[in-house]
């Protein structure tokens, strides 16, 4: 029996080819470690030192057109402009 060896061309989030030796790179990395505070920075940077939580909340097609319009008035997204709702009301 002939075993056919198939080759996967794997790519990167970007598209873009990955070859051994980008293989070799990431694995030599992976195996020296990495800074674990520095992969917690990542992402969407915190609004202050306390922990933030999601909530969510449904709101009709109007709400959602109201909330929208409000927001672009001010320059906010619709999160900056339910929070400072929420500031001014509580």
């Amino acid at each position: 029996m002939i075993s056919v060896l198939r080759l996967v061309c794997m790519k990167t989030i970007n598209g873009q080819p990955v070859s051994e030796a980008q293989i070799d790179r990431w694995v030599t990395e992976a195996e020296n470690g990495y800074d674990v505070e520095t992969l917690r920075r990542r992402g969407r940077k915190p609004r202050n030192n306390d922990a933030a939580k999601v909530i969510s909340i449904r709101l009709s097609p109007k709400e959602i057109a109201n909330l929208d319009k409000y927001a672009a008035a001010h320059g906010w997204s619709r999160s900056q402009a339910i929070r400072e709702a929420l500031k001014n009301a509580i």
